[in-house]
């Protein structure tokens, strides 16, 4: 990959957003935020200008199986983020480095300055059909795997694959926390194998595909030809990237990074480590759920977050 681009000198002062991903949305989501601020209503219509469908509407008020589908859950996230980042830099709250957990890279990227909200609406509206196909063509699955370190699951995945099966860990989320991903075979008897290899818990994900593997390959071709149609520029700040949980601002190193992600694992508690290193001192979660916040403290004791989604976090947030 590009390089990265200049060093980035620690800053002991910041604020790290760290935006969620697919599993975080849920029917409701940024309905509060955009009834208390017009510049999140706002965010909201224009994605419903964009996409050319109420995209609110099924954020608001569902139903929730049309929510969780992937083409519409990418961009209702999207569009749940963007609402808040508007709403806090309005109050003054703005990070000085940000990273985002799958999808929510997409949104990073939108929150520094690198790529166009509609754009990224676009983009990631393409991404979400170009998996569900893709999970469609090659069925696959995901599972969470509790309680075995990142060697071990590694392990376990090698133990069961049989044949040409594809299956790898997907997620490291947090340590002994790992999303396994591939064909569905695999997976199911990765499951039934994982408490012999010492793991706590493993359970299926209900999921449209297996993302973040060699399966998604199909959607990371449409993903590149929809890539090359958007103009990137410089990042205000740097994100780190999930493929490799280096801070990137040249438009140059983020366009191979946002492809090769579709098929290689999120490394997340690499990203939030960076983070920490680099110089953040408080973590805010923008959209709905807690899940990333939740992970903070199974990465490093000593990290405190904020999940930011609706009005009474946000005015707690900017007063603090």
């Amino acid at each position: 990959m590009p390089p990265s681009g200049p060093p980035v000198v620690a800053d002991r002062s910041g604020v790290a957003f760290q935006f969620p991903g697919q599993g975080s949305q849920v029917v409701g989501m940024g309905a509060a935020l955009a009834d208390a601020y017009p510049e999140a209503r706002a965010a909201f219509r224009e994605a419903d200008e964009v996409l050319g469908f109420a995209l609110s509407t099924i954020c608001w008020e569902g139903p929730e199986e049309r929510l969780r589908a992937t083409e519409n859950a990418q961009p209702a996230l999207l569009a749940h983020s963007v609402a808040v980042v508007r709403v806090l830099g309005g109050r003054g709250v703005r990070p000085a480095w940000a990273a985002g957990h799958s999808l929510g890279e997409f949104s990073a990227y939108v929150a520094a300055g690198s790529v166009a909200f509609a754009d990224a609406l676009r983009l990631v509206r393409a991404r979400g059909e170009a998996m569900a196909e893709a999970g469609r063509t090659t069925p696959g699955s995901m599972a969470a795997v509790l309680g075995l370190d990142d060697a071990a699951v590694d392990a376990l995945c090698r133990s069961v694959r049989r044949g040409g099966e594809v299956l790898a860990p997907a997620n490291f989320n947090a340590p002994g926390q790992v999303v396994i991903s591939g064909s569905r075979n695999a997976v199911r008897r990765a499951i039934e194998q994982a408490r012999h290899h010492g793991a706590r818990k493993a359970v299926e994900l209900p999921v449209s595909g297996a993302f973040h593997s060699t399966l998604m390959a199909p959607a990371a071709a449409r993903l590149a030809t929809a890539l090359s149609e958007v103009e990137l520029r410089a990042a205000a700040i740097p994100v780190v990237a999930n493929v490799d949980a280096t801070p990137v601002t040249d438009p140059e190193a983020i366009r191979p990074r946002l492809l090769a992600q579709l098929t290689a694992p999120v490394r997340w508690t690499a990203c939030v480590e960076r983070l920490r290193d680099l110089g953040a001192v408080r973590f805010v979660e923008p959209g709905p759920g807690t899940v990333l916040t939740a992970l903070l403290r199974r990465i490093d004791r000593d990290l405190d977050g904020d999940a930011v989604g609706g009005p009474e976090e946000v005015e707690t947030l900017a007063a603090a």
